[in-house]
This record gives C-alpha cells, sequence and structure tokens, in this order.
C-alpha cells in the first residue's frame, strides 16, 4: 500500500545546508508537526549548485551535499522523528557546464556518436554535420583562434587519453587520434566531434534539446529503456531502501512522453508516492491517467492568492498602469491574451528558435513558410502541452488562433495540422515538448513582468487575467481538489516563486487602496526611476513587499526583472544606461525613499499579516497535502530565486517553538508583530492537529457566514474542525469591524485550537471569536 504524506516541509539541500544539517533539524520539523521532509534534488550536481537540477551524476548522491552516506544518516534522523521522506528528481536533463564532471557528456565529446551515451542525448547530429554544436566562445571562432584564446594539452589522462582543448574555463577532450594535428589548430579542430561555436548561436544554431533557453542544460531521452534503468538505478535504490517514500518530478512536461515515463517510475519504485511539477492553466485538468497523486500545488497557490485580492482596485490598478504608460511614452497596454501571444512569439523568433529549426528539419516533407507557421502555432497554444491523442482540442484551438491571426500562412497550417496531430510523428512528439517551453519563457519568465499592476498576479501557475476568486468560487476549486486529487500538494511559496507568500499577502492590501498606492508610487518615482512607468511600479512593489531590504537585494531583483520583461535591456544584450536608473532605485532606499517606505509599509503591514495568515490556516487546513517551504513558518520576506533560498536559521525557529509551546501552557498567545511568532502559532497548530487527527479532515464544505460584514470572512468545515479566515482586512476596518455578523454553527461546544477559548455551541460571533487573531481553527467537541 503506498504511503502518502499529510504534510511536507521543503529543505533547500546544498554545499551550505548538506545532509547532515537536515538531519539536525528532523526533531524541530517533527516539534512543528510536519509529516514528511521534502528535499531538493540529491543527485551530484555542479558544484556550488544551489539548487541541484544541473545533475551531471545519476549514480551517486552528490558529495558536497553528504554523499551517500549523509543520506543514510538524514534518513535514520528522519525516521527517529517519524517524518517521511519526499525526494524531488530530475528526469528531464542533466548539467553540462563542466562537461568534465558529466561522465555520459564528457564520453560524447571525446568519442561523439561512437559513444555508448551518445544515444542518451537528444542530439541533431546530421544538424551540426555529424558534430555537436557547442555555443561556448565569447567571440566568432577565427577571432578565438587569432587571439590565441584556445590552449592545447596532448598530455594523455586518464578520461582524456588523446588530451584536451581549453577555452578559458571550459575544459573539453580531445577526439582520438586527433592529437596527431596539435601543429596545426583548424585541422585539430575539424577532427573533433563537437564544433565550438559563438555563444550567440546557441539562439538559432543549437542542435541539441535543452532545458527551456538554458544551454548548460542538456534534456536526455528517458524513453529510452536502458537511459530510464541508467538515470534511475539510484533513486529507486533510495525507495527500496527505506532512504525515500516517495517522488517529485521536476518538469516532466519536457519528456517525450510523461504519462508513459511515470508508469516506469511507478514500476521502479513499486507505486511510491509521486508528485508532478505541472502548472495547469485555468480550467485545465491534470491527465486523470497519469500514475501520480497530483501536482506540487501551484494551482492552489492561485485560488489562495485570489480570494483574498479585491477585484475591484485591481481596476483601479489597471488606470494606474494606463496613465504610467501616457506619461512614460509607452504604448497602451494590450490585453492578457494578446501580451502572451506578442511574447511568446518573441520567444520562438529569438530565445527558442533553435528548437523551432529542429521542428522544421522533423517535418516528414517540406512544407512553405514552415519555421513561421510553426513559431505561429507555438504563440497560439493555450496550455503548455498536449499529450496526443489527448489534448487534440488544445491543438485545434492553436490553429484556429493561428488562422484568424496570420490568414497569409493558411497554406502552411493546412499542411502541418495532420502532421502535428499525428502522435505517431517526431514532429508531434517534439512540437509538445517545445510548446511547454515557449509558455514557460513567454509566459512566467517575460510576460509576468511586463504586467507589473499587482505582483500578486504574476505567480507561478496563476493568469492575471483572473484578478479575483469569489469565496464561492473558492469553495468549489477547494471541493474539486478534494474530489479528484485529495493527496495532491498545495503551496505558497517554492524555490520557484517569483515572491514568497507574506510578500504577496502584503501587496495583495494594494488591491484595496489603489488610490493610496498610486499616490506613494509617484512620490517613491519622484526620488528614483528608470523613465519606464510600469517597471518603476514592479520594482517599487518589490521593495514595499519585501520592506525592510538592502540595495543589494533590491538591485539584484530590479536587474533580473528588467532583463526578463526584455523592453528596456535584456539578458544577451543589457543595457548599461537604463540599468543605471535601476540602480538609482537600489541606492535610494538607504536615502531619500526610506522614509516614504517606512511610513507606507507602517500604514499596510498589519493588513497585509492578516492576509498572510489567512492563506495560510486556509491551505494548511485546506484540501491536499499542504508544503512549507523552508522558513516560511516566520514571516519570510523573500524575493524571486536567488533570494528565496538564503540561509533559514532554524536554531532561531527551534527556540521560537519551545517558547511558543511553553507560553501556550501558561495560557499566553504570541501577538502579530515583527516576530513571526503568530505565523508560527497557525503553522505549528494547524499541521500538528492535521498529523495528529487525520480523520478530522475528511470533508469540504463552506461554512456559513451570516451578516453585514459576511463578505469579508471565509469559513470551510472540513469534518471535525473549521478554519475562520479573514479577507479584504482593510475594507473590513473601513466599515468598523464585524459587527454582528456570525460564523454559523452546529449545536456542539468547540475550543479555537489557536488561543485556547473555549466555543459555546451554536452560532459565534466574528467579532468576539477573531478578536486576538485574523484566523480562527475550531476543534469540535468529541
Amino acid at each position: 500500500m503506498t504511503r502518502r504524506p499529510l504534510s511536507t516541509y521543503r529543505l533547500q539541500i546544498s554545499d551550505r545546508f548538506p545532509l547532515d544539517d537536515a538531519a539536525a533539524v528532523t526533531a524541530y520539523l517533527a516539534d512543528l508537526g510536519a509529516d514528511w521532509a521534502y528535499l531538493s534534488p540529491l543527485l551530484a550536481a555542479v558544484p556550488g549548485s544551489n539548487h541541484g537540477y544541473d545533475v551531471v551524476d545519476h549514480s551517486r548522491v552528490d558529495p558536497d551535499r553528504g554523499g551517500a552516506e549523509g543520506l543514510e544518516r538524514f534518513a535514520a534522523a528522519a525516521r527517529a522523528a517519524g517524518l517521511g521522506i519526499l525526494v524531488d528528481i530530475v528526469p528531464n536533463h542533466v548539467g553540462v557546464a563542466v562537461p568534465r564532471l558529466n561522465p555520459w557528456w564528457w564520453d560524447v565529446l571525446r568519442l561523439g556518436r561512437a559513444s555508448r551515451h551518445a544515444v542518451a542525448f537528444d542530439i541533431d547530429w546530421p544538424a551540426g554535420g555529424g558534430r555537436l554544436l557547442l555555443p561556448i566562445l565569447g567571440s566568432e571562432p577565427d577571432e578565438v583562434i587569432a587571439n590565441g584564446e584556445l590552449v592545447i594539452d596532448t598530455s594523455p589522462a586518464e578520461d582524456a587519453p588523446d588530451g584536451t582543448l581549453a577555452y578559458f574555463d571550459h575544459v573539453l577532450p580531445l577526439a582520438p587520434g586527433s592529437g596527431e594535428h596539435a601543429d596545426d589548430l583548424r585541422a585539430l579542430l575539424a577532427a573533433q566531434h563537437y564544433e565550438l561555436r559563438f555563444w550567440q548561436d546557441q539562439n538559432t544554431a543549437l542542435n541539441y534539446r535543452r532545458f527551456f533557453a538554458v544551454v548548460e542544460l542538456a534534456g536526455i531521452r528517458v524513453e529510452l529503456p536502458d537511459v530510464f534503468a541508467e538515470s534511475h538505478r539510484e533513486i529507486a535504490r533510495w525507495v527500496r531502501d527505506g532512504l525515500a517514500d516517495g517522488i517529485r518530478v521536476d518538469h516532466p512536461d519536457g519528456l517525450v512522453d510523461p504519462g508513459g515515463y511515470l508508469e516506469q517510475l511507478a514500476d521502479a519504485t513499486g507505486g511510491a508516492y509521486t508528485l508532478v511539477e505541472k502548472i495547469l492553466e485555468p480550467g485545465e485538468p491534470l491527465p486523470s491517467w497519469w500514475r501520480t497523486d497530483g501536482t506540487t500545488g501551484y494551482d492552489a497557490l492561485a485560488e489562495l492568492d485570489r480570494v483574498l485580492v479585491d477585484p475591484a482596485g485591481v481596476e483601479a490598478l489597471d488606470r494606474l498602469d494606463a496613465r504610467l504608460r501616457a506619461e512614460t511614452g509607452l504604448p497602451e497596454a494590450q490585453p492578457w491574451p494578446e501580451l502572451i501571444h506578442t511574447t511568446k512569439r518573441m520567444i520562438a523568433d529569438e530565445l527558442l528558435a533553435s528548437e523551432v529549426h529542429r521542428l522544421v528539419r522533423t517535418l516528414p516533407h517540406g512544407v512553405v513558410r514552415a519555421e513561421d507557421a510553426l513559431a505561429e502555432l507555438l504563440a497560439c497554444f493555450p496550455v503548455y502541452r498536449s499529450y496526443l491523442p489527448e489534448g487534440i482540442a488544445h491543438l485545434q484551438h492553436a490553429f484556429a488562433d493561428a488562422r484568424r491571426r496570420r490568414p497569409d500562412l493558411a497554406e502552411a497550417f493546412d499542411e502541418l495540422e495532420p502532421l502535428l496531430a499525428d502522435p505517431a510523428l517526431e514532429v508531434a512528439q517534439r512540437f509538445q515538448q517545445t510548446s511547454g517551453a515557449v509558455m514557460a519563457k513567454g509566459v512566467e519568465d517575460t510576460a509576468f513582468y511586463r504586467f507589473t499592476r499587482l505582483g500578486t498576479l504574476t505567480e507561478v501557475g496563476a493568469d492575471p487575467s483572473i484578478a479575483a476568486l469569489s469565496v464561492d468560487d473558492f469553495h468549489e476549486a477547494q471541493a474539486a481538489r478534494l474530489a479528484a486529487w485529495p493527496h495532491s500538494m498545495t503551496t505558497l511559496s517554492t524555490h520557484d516563486t517569483k515572491r514568497s507568500e507574506d510578500v504577496r499577502a502584503r501587496l495583495t492590501v494594494l488591491s484595496e487602496i489603489p488610490e493610496r498606492w498610486a499616490e506613494v508610487l509617484d512620490e517613491l518615482r519622484a526620488v528614483a526611476g528608470t523613465g519606464h512607468g510600469p517597471l518603476d511600479a514592479l520594482i517599487w512593489q518589490a521593495a514595499v513587499g519585501a520592506w525592510p531590504l538592502s540595495s543589494e537585494r533590491l538591485l539584484a531583483y530590479a536587474t533580473k526583472a528588467a532583463r526578463e520583461a526584455s523592453e528596456s535591456t535584456a539578458w544577451q544584450h543589457p543595457d548599461a544606461a537604463f540599468e543605471e536608473g535601476l540602480a538609482a532605485i537600489a541606492r535610494s532606499i538607504e536615502g531619500d525613499a526610506r522614509p516614504i517606505l517606512d511610513r507606507f509599509v507602517a500604514e499596510i503591514a498589519d493588513a497585509g499579516r492578516s492576509n498572510s495568515l489567512s492563506a495560510k490556516l486556509l491551505q494548511l487546513t485546506g484540501p491536499g497535502v499542504p508544503d512549507v517551504y523552508q522558513g516560511s513558518e516566520l514571516w519570510d520576506l523573500s524575493l524571486v530565486d536567488p533570494d528565496n533560498r538564503r540561509p533559514v536559521d532554524f536554531a532561531e525557529r527551534a527556540r521560537l517553538l519551545t517558547e511558543l509551546d511553553a507560553d501556550a501552557a501558561r495560557g499566553i498567545v504570541p501577538p502579530v508583530d515583527d516576530s513571526g511568532r503568530a505565523k508560527l502559532l497557525v503553522t505549528s497548530r494547524a499541521l500538528r492537529l492535521r498529523r495528529d487527527n487525520p480523520e478530522l479532515f475528511r470533508v469540504h464544505r463552506s461554512a456559513v457566514v451570516e451578516g453585514e460584514a459576511a463578505r469579508h470572512g471565509i469559513a470551510v468545515h472540513r469534518g471535525g474542525v473549521t478554519a475562520v479566515a479573514t479577507r479584504l482586512p482593510v475594507g473590513l476596518a473601513r466599515r468598523g469591524g464585524w459587527g454582528d455578523t456570525v460564523l454559523m454553527r452546529a449545536d456542539v461546544p468547540g475550543t479555537d485550537v489557536l488561543t485556547g477559548r473555549r466555543i459555546a455551541a451554536g452560532p459565534v460571533r466574528l467579532a468576539e471569536l477573531l478578536t486576538t487573531y485574523p484566523v480562527a481553527l475550531i476543534e469540535d467537541a468529541r
């Protein structure tokens, strides 16, 4: 029987927080109430990687992360604490930034197609004239050669019998017999199984599949039985030997056949608990036939955020965006569907042009204007990908939209439609893999940084054109999750979120006070700005949401945001003059902007904390398996990675939890203040109750809130407990509080688990129930 968690706690394992350090916090995780520990990837990765998604060797646990012995010690500590173990794995790609560290890649570079590992990589050898194209040069090859920047060493080494070629930090093996050309550099280069190219060629002339647009991550073909077996042998051992209970699968959409892969994985792990990192568009279901327990929870995150947003205020923020555009000479904003079409088309034409070129090469016959037509279809595709034959309706939607937009390509579309609909054809398989990459880069990594009205709305897995959910819609979504995927993960923060849950909760307050935010933004922009109004709004929101923060942290965020937006500067071609405006904003928060930020954040901090506690309680008590991202049991004001992977002070959290428990025994509960102890209280009490009494969380019914302020309450009955949360706290305060609003309850007494307060049978006035906190967790008497 498959063991499944009641909750998880995510730990980022790295050389700065290895497995032995993680083992040392297992007792704290158990005290907190977590059921399983959830570990980031553990296989050997590129040294210094803070995420582990750049695996270089599938046969061993990363020694910098603790190695095999460290995993055994961690597992022993976790078992002693009563914790299960969920491990993140990476089936789609491997790290090739340091070729010598990746035995498979190194062997392919040395032996080319003759390497036994050549089949493991998704390489289009004919497109490179039989060679692997490596875009690692800082300039054109002739210039590199003329400058003497290549260093040849014909000294034999165990892994390079014929010597090596070095280009600055890049070291590559020489092909067998090629050392005889040591005196003729051009002949020696021509004799290799790889061709060195200018780095900018990666966009147009790459001949191996990569992860999105990252050339340092090369796709592998796990659909091949031998490749699957070799890349999953160690992972399967973890499950078999009791070192892991479940698996989280990174980026399954990059695979040829995700459903088939999950079948293989289930067979290899004995049907262990499995989650997929799958982003679903609104209304899109997770494929019901997949052997998985659900997603990693971005769909839940969007619902939890949006039930706390004031839709009327978002309309006012749209008007603010229009003013900022007009003032800074920008065109009117595109509606969201048009914006993402624009950004996705840009990605298909530029950043992922190599992938589009490969689609053209895999067509079974020539199609006039195929490249243009395929790029347009990718831009029109409404979800991340199809899984043919399932998802044919999405493909038909893309063709219909593309024909509407580009009638000049009608002939090409007519020829392509039957080809892309045939799952037996390579072009159809690759189109499914490519559409997800175009969506991710075009939407999450570009459009999200152009749509800047309210940062809450542009989170991974979200659609900002859906600004808010009503309480009824929220309940409907939660009930659907319980019915269809009761063991799917739910989340509020991850290593991939653009902003932490508490930053988003604070920014959600802006939807209630759009006019006040417009005034403050004008003050801040008068201090420093870039000349690009919407981008200024995004950066100043980051400062407000994460305040207090250092200028270095804000500059790192601002630079990433501006380059991802790719409007005034970009990663591959940064504009130093424009980016000086980013630096000016960052410097100003330690000068003239500081008092403005201090004053405004003081105005909204309490409302933001109300939103934080409400979202946390609803997540931790709601349907699914709630995950707590490391450190987020206290206030966590983090921005996009790597900011959200900063070290966590677990000793401080353990100390606070011990104090919290001691105070609770004396009837003392913490205030909602800067310490974050109120959030720790909500997190620990909800997790413990769920772990120790899972039978109380079997159903999901909306509990009835009646009265003049009913729209400000969200109440959920889970069977034996009722969670109550506040929404739109600014509006609630404006109207003078809860008044006579009541929570309708059965004629059963209960206890608020958060405060210890006894609750009489029958209806309870929210003004009394929520005097201490904006949330309550009522356990019915049994």
